[in-house]
């Protein structure tokens, strides 16, 4: 028993929870004040260094304390006061200078000051990210410094989740953050995302946003948003393109640059170097840097997702002693999400990515950033080395570069104040995995075909770059960067045999106008254009291959047999002949037989062509062109061009008839009527049938009476063999005698003749019986019999062993079921 007053508790209990819930609508705050210290600032010649010295909200002050947040940086310090007064803003900053805070707090501000909560009050802010990742990070950012007592509902929208899930919860949503596309749709699909009461509009990385990879998207999202709202853009590398402030509807915004003076567009403690890279040696370079680096935080940045996902395989099987990990477009979510986690916590790791995470992403100390394939512009290549030296620490940035972009991408750096030095590789240190590479795509044909992959986009991502005093097609060699793949041979890129072909096309055109303003008009001065068919330009094609020389011999050849062929009949072959310089020579003319040479009469040249009359034709052809030449040499072509052969019979004097020859007119005529000769055709054909059904019935007649005969004398056997008759049984049976089995197999046979009927009807021919298999349970006496009566029959006692019963059998043939009813009368 426990004592009294004593509860037996071995543990403290807990504080109840509070029964009632915190109410959405705040009665205690003082809008009022908050409003007059914002309205105070003076965002221009104030100045604010700490988070304190900004008229903040207690739950904000509480979010920025918990995140170790005190001392604003000069984005901040500029874009914050400016923003909570609500103007239009237009805020460009070095990468991992803070932009994300210059617009986290002000959103949740402002929307505090407005007391914009609750599912009631709609969406009052919309943040818009280029990529995922960013998009993600911004998230977590909201949440971290606003989880401490502000009461707002926030989502985040993006590809690769749930549509449905989040069509639910967009109606409750007071603040979304996502990516232009997912945005795009819900305002377009879903009925519960209403934007109406829209204030405030961010873009992060505007820049990337507004360009032509977003601006159907956004010009569609700002339809749906109201005009009046507050507008922030916040970018790295700002754009002050008028028309890009008039697609958005900024009102007077404010230009926030606080690193427009500097010497350099980049941070003071980024190193950039850049290294005279051929394009067949970057594998082997970066493999050697990696195999120098291995305790260190690495990112890689690549041209295409094929490309990454080639590097990544072909490095993996290679073991190069360091973690390696990629990311690109083509990735589901969750792969996304993991990669861009696991290379966060990492301490040393190696990532191999695409564009998709050179904006906007936060990896803590990252050591080193390869730009392997040379960036499209310089504002990419400051968001690529913008991922490390972030919040004042230390960086190192190095960019391959072709000896064909070296003088026009230094030209491009020096224009934006990015400095760049020189350093060399030093070759004791460079290793060559070329051989290494081919021998496993040698091995693994799905490594072999991401390498192909991997040199098409590469070679279509320089193909389309707009610079071309950077990207110069023709000055890469191809195919030594293929063999740095592991192929045996640059595979055929589409878009380059097409600028082939058009410029072989241009070629053909203007010989053509040449060749149509030299020709000589006919008397009404008309120029007479020659139909040219797709033989004429192939033999037309010079030095394409080398082929070319052999192309026109074998030309000059046929014009040579030609030639021998009409000067035939008047013995002039030696001037035909021409001069061989060769000692052998191709011809292409099969020769023919001398029979087969008598078959085709060539006439005279024509103003078309030549005339050649064929042998079974009853139209000439005519040689107009090449390709009509070449149906002289083909015997199945040929074929064609002859009239239809006639089938023929021969009667039996070997006279030949076609099978449905007419008969002679005179002949038909004379023989009479049409209508005359049919009848009597049809009389003579009815007297054969009739004589035909006389004949099939006396056969018929006479199978029947001899199927009789032998009927009766197998009754009379078996008659004579057995026993003479039976005795009556108690019951008083009666005896049949041997006169009244002769009146029943005479009565039988009459029944048989009665259903005969007048003979039309079929006749069963008796077919030997054949003699069942025994089956595996039957003993060697069982079907012994050669009539078949007591063949298979299995004789049984009865239940109370009276006599013997028979199984019943089954009947085939009309004789078993008349020797079964014979029995049975018997």
């Amino acid at each position: 028993m426990v004592a009294s007053g004593i509860s037996g508790r071995t543990r403290p209990a807990k504080v109840k929870k509070q029964t009632s819930a915190q109410k959405r609508k705040r009665d205690d705050v003082d809008v009022e004040k908050l409003e007059q210290a914002v309205a105070a600032l003076d965002p221009k010649n104030g100045s604010y260094k700490d988070f304190s010295d900004l008229p903040l909200s207690d739950p904000t002050k509480q979010g920025l304390k918990s995140s170790h947040f005190a001392v604003m940086t000069d984005i901040q310090a500029k874009a914050i006061p400016l923003a909570l007064q609500g103007h239009d803003i237009l805020g460009a900053a070095k990468t991992g200078s803070g932009k994300t805070l210059s617009f986290i707090i002000p959103v949740l501000e402002n929307l505090y000051r407005l007391q914009h909560v609750g599912p009631d009050a709609g969406m009052g802010a919309l943040i818009i990210s280029p990529t995922r990742e960013l998009a993600i990070q911004i998230f977590d950012v909201l949440c971290k410094i606003g989880r401490h007592g502000h009461m707002f509902a926030a989502g985040l929208v993006i590809g690769g989740k749930s549509l449905e899930a989040e069509r639910q919860a967009l109606g409750r949503m007071n603040i979304l953050v996502g990516t232009p596309g997912r945005i795009l749709q819900h305002l377009s699909q879903t009925v519960a995302f209403n934007v109406d009461d829209l204030k405030m509009l961010v873009l992060d990385e505007a820049d990337r946003i507004l360009d032509m990879g977003f601006q159907r998207d956004v010009d569609a999202i700002v339809e749906y948003l109201p005009k009046e709202r507050q507008t922030m853009l916040f970018s790295a590398t700002q754009s002050r393109r008028v028309s890009d402030l008039a697609r958005l509807s900024l009102q007077e915004p404010e230009y926030v640059s606080v690193h427009a003076e500097d010497k350099t567009a980049t941070p003071i403690t980024l190193q950039q170097n850049y290294i005279i890279c051929p394009l067949e040696e970057k594998l082997d370079t970066l493999w050697s840097f990696i195999q120098a680096s291995k305790k260190s935080k690495i990112l890689c940045f690549f041209t295409s997702g094929k490309v990454v996902k080639f590097v990544f395989e072909a490095f993996r099987h290679m073991q190069p002693g360091i973690p390696l990990l990629h990311l690109h477009g083509k990735q589901k979510q969750g792969a996304r999400l993991e990669t861009t986690a696991k290379f966060s916590a990492s301490k040393c790791s190696c990532l191999f990515a695409t564009d998709i995470a050179a904006r906007g992403l936060d990896f803590p100390a990252v050591d080193f950033v390869i730009q392997v394939d040379c960036p499209e512009d310089v504002d990419t290549y400051i968001h690529r080395v913008g991922r490390t030296a972030r919040y004042n620490r230390e960086g190192r940035g190095v960019i391959f570069l072709a000896p064909s972009e070296e003088e026009g991408m230094l030209r491009r750096l020096e224009a934006k104040k990015v400095p760049v030095e020189l350093i060399n590789v030093r070759q004791k240190k460079k290793q060559s995995i070329q051989s290494q590479i081919a021998h496993m795509c040698f091995q693994d044909p799905s490594l072999k075909y991401l390498g192909q992959k991997a040199f098409v986009t590469y070679v279509k991502s320089i193909y389309i770059q707009k610079d071309k005093e950077i990207f110069k097609l023709m000055e890469y060699d191809l195919e030594a960067y293929a063999a740095s793949l592991g192929l045996p041979g640059a595979p055929k890129v589409r878009f380059l045999t097409e600028d082939g072909k058009l410029k072989k096309q241009a070629q053909r055109q203007a010989r053509e106008v040449a060749v149509a303003s030299e020709d000589d008009g006919d008397l009404d001065g008309v120029s007479k254009k020659k139909v040219r068919t797709k033989y004429d330009r192939m033999f037309e094609k010079q030095n394409q291959d080398v082929l070319a020389p052999h192309v026109r011999r074998l030309m000059r050849d046929d014009d040579e047999d030609n030639a021998r062929t009409n000067n035939h009949s008047t013995g002039d072959q030696t001037a035909a002949n021409g001069d061989d310089d060769d000692f052998l020579t191709v011809k292409r003319r099969v020769a023919a037989d001398s029979d087969d040479a008598s078959d085709d009469e060539v006439g005279a040249p024509t103003a078309g062509g030549r005339v050649v009359h064929l042998q079974g034709a009853s139209q000439p052809l005519i040689i107009d062109s090449n390709r009509r030449e070449k149906l002289l040499k083909s015997k199945k072509k040929l074929l064609k061009l002859k009239d239809k052969g006639k089938k023929l019979v021969f009667d039996d004097e070997g006279n030949p008839h076609e099978v449905y020859e007419l008969a002679n007119e005179a002949d038909f005529k004379a023989k009479g009527l049409p209508e005359d000769q049919r009848q009597q055709f049809v009389q003579a054909e009815r007297e054969v049938v009739q004589q035909a059904d006389v004949e099939d019935k006396a056969v018929v007649k006479a199978r029947k009476k001899e199927k009789m005969r032998k009927r009766k004398e197998r009754e009379r056997g078996e008659k004579a063999g057995g026993e003479e008759g039976e005795e009556d049984d108690e019951d008083g049976g009666v005896e049949f005698d041997g006169n009244q089995d002769d009146l029943l197999a005479n009565f039988r046979a009459d029944a048989g003749d009665d259903d005969d009927g007048d003979g039309d009807a079929e006749v069963e021919v008796e077919q030997p019986k054949k003699k069942k298999a025994k089956k595996w349970f039957q003993s060697d006496s069982e079907g012994d019999d050669d009539d078949g009566e007591r063949g298979g029959k299995k004789r049984r006692k009865g239940k109370k062993g009276r006599g013997v019963v028979e199984e019943p059998q089954m009947l085939d043939t009309l004789e078993d079921m008349e020797a079964a009813a014979a029995r049975l009368l018997g």
